[in-house]
């Protein structure tokens, strides 16, 4: 006798729809276009240190609006990849749950676009005094964020499974690894801004890894 997942292995391991396909390949584009926009205006914005800053904060200033529109991007492209997720996973708990948890960390995309980030550590004007307390969008910004990687980190626990079924057990592993980096980047970041920005990396690069894995024909 089999299981659900391993039987649906074979429909797991290849997918040949053409429209699975593009939303899987979107899920895919999402990272690296995030970091790889944030890390070109981190290099380029006077006074922004990712030693100091958070790539949120890019949203301030004059030319915040690049950031905001990376947000928006990146959502879409999340979003659109978690509905490939949700055609190209066989059927079990990490289909229920992945796909509307990974499509709930695309909104959180959103939300940052609407709710920009404190500015502070120097951007983007310079030293200010610290700042006594979170302002309202702040905090919305703050707080979504942080949901947004908690459901990411959950979407990667349920997603072990089926690749551990599938005999894909190195994937498994990478599922079940991500969640302890994110957790250690959040935990470290009140000490440096660093380690939650590394930790963002890591789950938004090991997504799409994952995502592409679905997509391989």
């Amino acid at each position: 006798m089999t299981t659900g997942f391993a039987s649906a292995a074979p429909k797991f391991a290849t997918t040949s729809n053409p429209t699975t396909l593009l939303l899987l390949r979107c899920g895919v584009a999402a990272g690296p276009v995030f970091l790889a926009v944030g890390a070109a205006q981190g290099l380029a914005r006077d006074g922004f240190d990712f030693g100091r800053n958070a790539i949120s904060q890019l949203s301030l200033g004059a030319w915040g609006w690049i950031q905001v529109v990376n947000f928006v991007i990146t959502a879409v492209l999340l979003i659109a990849g978690a509905t490939g997720l949700r055609r190209a996973l066989p059927d079990g708990s990490a289909r229920r749950w992945a796909p509307p948890l990974v499509g709930a960390f695309g909104g959180t995309f959103l939300v940052a676009a609407i709710f920009p980030a404190d500015p502070g550590a120097g951007f983007p004007d310079g030293p200010q005094a610290p700042a006594t307390a979170l302002s309202g969008p702040g905090a919305v910004h703050m707080v979504a964020a942080s949901l947004g990687f908690m459901a990411l980190c959950v979407a990667f626990v349920v997603l072990a499974r089926p690749f551990a079924v599938a005999g894909h057990h190195g994937w498994a592993l990478v599922c079940r690894i991500v969640p302890v980096v994110v957790l250690a980047g959040l935990a470290a970041s009140s000490a440096t801004v660093l380690a939650f920005t590394a930790g963002a990396a890591v789950a938004l690069l090991c997504l799409s890894l994952v995502t592409a894995r679905l997509s391989r024909r």
